[in-house]
């Protein structure tokens, strides 16, 4: 028991990170989309306040449907192929009526089980999640 125990639990809590892995890429793939879905409208806010913009709102709606891995991984934005920091947000990276729209996160998911982080670049398993969507005539 004393030989065996230990790796038991150390393979059960790489399954258990794996699992955990996919599981966030899945969740912002739907967010992306969910985001993605915002944009194409070309709503400008989403509460009736003037102050809002629809950037912010997209990426809102992409916070909101991402259950917290959103601020987690510290994902990166991408309209179009261009990055954008979140200091460089417009109202024009979306594009206007009838663009389409290609909404892409760059996100790393950090690797804490030591068995798990060997196989990955720096200890984190980096992925990318998109969607390709077509404005409306708004």
């Amino acid at each position: 028991m004393a030989i065996i125990a230990p790796v038991f639990m150390l393979v059960l809590v790489a399954i258990i990170e794996l699992s955990m892995m996919f599981f966030a890429t899945l969740t912002m793939q739907y967010a992306v989309r969910e985001g993605a879905r915002f944009a194409i409208t070309g709503r400008a806010n989403d509460g009736g306040t003037s102050t809002q913009q629809r950037y912010a709102t997209v990426i809102a709606k992409i916070r909101d449907n991402s259950l917290g891995m959103y601020e987690r991984m510290n994902c990166v934005v991408s309209v179009n192929g261009k990055s954008y920091a979140s200091t460089s947000y417009s109202n024009a990276m979306f594009g206007g009526a009838g663009d389409m729209v290609v909404l892409q996160l760059d996100c790393t998911w950090p690797v804490t089980t030591p068995l798990l982080a060997t196989f990955f670049t720096g200890g984190k398993n980096s992925f990318a999640v998109g969607a390709t969507m077509r404005n409306e005539y708004f």
